[in-house]
C-alpha cells in the first residue's frame, strides 16, 4: 500500500475518464425542448381543452332560461368562452414556468392607457366606415328607437358583452395560441395563420359571406400587428371591443351577419352587396378593406417597428 492510499485516498480509476451527464428521457425529449413544450404540442394541449371546456360553457349558459331575448345566456356564454380560453393558458404557464405577460395581457396593462386608445381607434374605424357608405348612399341612420334607461341599460348592457367577447377572442387567438406558434414558425406565419382561423371561425354566423370572412382575416392581422408594435394585446382589445360595439349598437347594422336586439336606431343597409355589405353588414364590403389599409397605415406610422420585444409580467 503506497502513501497515498495509507493517508484514505481513493486511488484513480482505471481508464478514460468521463464526465457522465444525466440524459433526459425519452418522453421529456419528445415532449419539451429548451424553450419548454415544443410548439405543436403546446398548441395541441391548450387547444383540446379549451374546445371540450368551451362546449359545456355553452351547455351551461343555455340551459336555463333568462328571458325571452336570450341576451343573458349570450353573455353568460361569452364569460364561459373566456374563462375556457384562460384556464388551459395558466396549467401550462405553470408547466412551462412562464409569466402571465408574455401571453399577451399582463395585468399592470389592464384596462389601461393603451386599452383606452384603441377603443378610440376602434370607433373612428367604424365611423369611417359607415360614413364612407353614408355618403355613398349605402347607408340611412333611421330614427333612434331607444331612450332614458332603456338607452342606458343596452348600451351598458353591449359595452360589458362586447368588452368580453374583446378579451375571449384576443386572448384565444392572439395570446396563447400566437405565442406558442410564434415560437415554432415566427410571429408573422403564426399570425396569417391564426388570423385565417380567425375569419373560418365567423363562417357559423347566419349570413355571413366570404367577404365578411376575409374582412374578418384582415383585422385579425391588424391586431397582430398591434401586438407586436405594442407588445401586448390591450390596444387590441380596446379597438375589438369599440368596433363591435359601435356597429351592433350605436350604427345598428349587422355584425358579421348577426343582427342584435336593443340597438339605438332604425338604421339599414341598401343598394349592392358589394358596397353596403348585404347580409354581412359593413364588414362584407368592399369599402371595409379600404378602412382596414388606412388604419394599417396610419397605425404603423404612430407606431414604428420595436427592435427588441418586452417580456411583460
Amino acid at each position: 500500500m503506497n502513501d497515498e492510499q495509507q493517508a484514505g485516498e481513493k486511488p484513480a480509476p482505471i481508464g478514460p475518464q468521463f464526465a457522465v451527464a444525466a440524459q433526459p428521457s425519452y418522453t421529456r425529449t419528445l415532449f419539451f425542448d429548451a424553450q419548454g413544450l415544443r410548439p405543436g404540442w403546446g398548441f395541441a394541449f391548450y387547444a383540446i381543452p379549451f374546445f371540450l371546456l368551451q362546449q359545456a360553457a355553452v351547455q351551461l349558459a343555455w340551459a336555463h332560461d333568462f328571458g325571452d331575448s336570450g341576451l343573458w345566456s349570450m353573455l353568460l356564454e361569452e364569460l364561459g368562452d373566456l374563462i375556457a380560453a384562460v384556464i388551459p393558458a395558466i396549467v401550462l404557464m405553470r408547466v412551462e414556468h412562464r409569466k402571465w405577460g408574455v401571453y399577451g395581457l399582463p395585468m399592470r396593462g389592464a384596462l389601461g392607457p393603451r386599452f383606452w386608445t384603441g377603443m378610440l381607434w376602434g370607433l373612428a374605424g367604424i365611423s369611417l366606415l359607415m360614413l364612407a357608405l353614408y355618403g355613398l348612399h349605402a347607408f340611412t341612420f333611421g330614427h333612434v328607437l331607444l331612450h332614458g334607461r332603456r338607452l342606458i341599460r343596452f348600451a351598458g348592457f353591449w359595452g360589458v358583452y362586447f368588452l368580453v367577447v374583446g378579451l375571449f377572442e384576443e386572448f384565444l387567438l392572439r395570446g396563447y395560441s400566437q405565442f406558442t406558434l410564434a415560437r415554432g414558425i415566427g410571429f408573422w406565419r403564426a399570425a396569417i395563420a391564426l388570423s385565417c382561423l380567425f375569419g373560418l371561425i365567423h363562417l357559423r354566423n347566419g349570413g355571413e359571406e366570404w367577404r365578411g370572412i376575409w374582412a374578418a382575416a384582415g383585422l385579425g392581422l391588424f391586431f397582430c400587428l398591434t401586438l407586436r408594435r405594442t407588445g401586448n394585446l390591450w390596444f387590441a382589445v380596446g379597438f375589438h371591443a369599440a368596433w363591435d360595439w359601435g356597429e351592433t349598437f350605436f350604427y345598428s347594422v349587422p355584425d358579421s351577419g348577426m343582427i342584435a336586439p336593443g340597438h339605438l336606431m332604425s338604421s339599414s343597409l341598401r343598394g349592392s352587396a358589394w358596397l353596403s355589405g348585404g347580409t354581412v353588414g359593413p364588414e362584407g364590403s368592399v369599402l371595409c378593406f379600404v378602412v382596414i389599409g388606412v388604419i394599417w397605415i396610419a397605425f404603423d406610422r404612430l407606431y414604428p417597428h420595436r427592435p427588441l420585444e418586452e417580456e411583460l409580467a
